[in-house]
């Protein structure tokens, strides 16, 4: 499923959406437990932008915290076996 779900990714490996997880109907949990196990990682989110005013950027970051990660990355190879099986 992870395989079917992952496109490519800049980094040379690939990307799976955390909706697109959710959308399959799947044991999230599981499945980043999966993915954390094989080396894939949650991506970095981009830095908060400020707002404006003095105290924009705080109030933006704050908002961010504590939120899942919306994709989770995997390195290049990591999917190749589960490939040849097919």
């Amino acid at each position: 499923m992870v395989a079917r779900l992952s496109r490519r990714h800049s980094s040379g490996g690939k990307v799976v959406e955390r909706a697109a997880i959710l959308a399959e109907g799947a044991d999230l949990e599981s499945i980043v437990q999966w993915i954390v196990a094989h080396d894939g990682q949650p991506e970095a989110r981009a830095p908060a932008r400020s707002t404006g005013g003095l105290h924009g950027a705080r109030v933006t970051a704050s908002a961010d915290d504590g939120r899942a990660p919306a994709r989770y990355v995997l390195p290049a190879g990591a999917l190749a076996p589960m490939h040849a099986e097919r």
